[in-house]
């Protein structure tokens, strides 16, 4: 009896360790060039990098880039016009990290007008959480929803109860068995 107690609490312990780690990942943007602007042959950097990428809420982007350079999160209109007068978040001074708390599309611009107009832009598309459908977002004026809201209603919770339900169905299951 006390054997199946510990094996169900292990059982537990990586069921829920492995969806935890599951859960989040942190993307470097751009990979081994960073944030900057590309070169005239490589405008498209960017959209081809975030291509490659699915994105979940949990997420995070790390931008890593020069210090005379900048982050701003803007709405589409201000992305696809390069206009940074009126970022939503700006960032300036080095390297940050990003988290996608929420669904939806997040746009990133460089701060420099000429960077932007050759290609240091980013947009994303970030999905629900890992393994997990969700509803999709409400419609929102872009300047008014904020690049990190805090997380989905019970989003997280919803997870937890998850791991917690299959950790309840394991004991319980194998309580009745001995």
């Amino acid at each position: 009896m006390e054997q199946s107690r510990g094996l169900v609490f292990w059982t537990c312990f990586f069921i829920a360790m492995n969806g935890s780690a599951e859960a989040s990942k942190q993307f470097r943007v751009g990979d081994h060039i960073g944030w900057r602007q590309p070169s005239a042959n490589n405008s498209d950097v960017y959209s081809l990098w975030a291509s490659s990428k699915r994105f979940h809420v949990g997420d995070s982007l790390s931008f890593v880039y020069d210090r005379n350079d900048s982050v701003l999160v803007v709405d589409k209109w201000d992305y696809y016009h390069c206009n940074s007068n009126s970022p939503i978040y700006s960032f300036n001074g080095g390297n940050i990290i990003v988290n996608l708390d929420r669904p939806g599309s997040f746009y990133f611009i460089s701060g420099v007008l000429d960077h932007c107009k050759n290609g240091e832009k980013l947009m994303i598309e970030v999905m629900g959480l890992h393994g997990r459908a969700e509803p999709p977002p409400a419609a929102a004026n872009p300047r008014e929803v904020g690049l990190a809201p805090g997380p989905h209603p019970s989003s997280g919770i919803l997870v937890t109860v998850t791991h917690t339900s299959v950790c309840l169905a394991l004991v319980v299951t194998v309580v009745a068995l001995v």
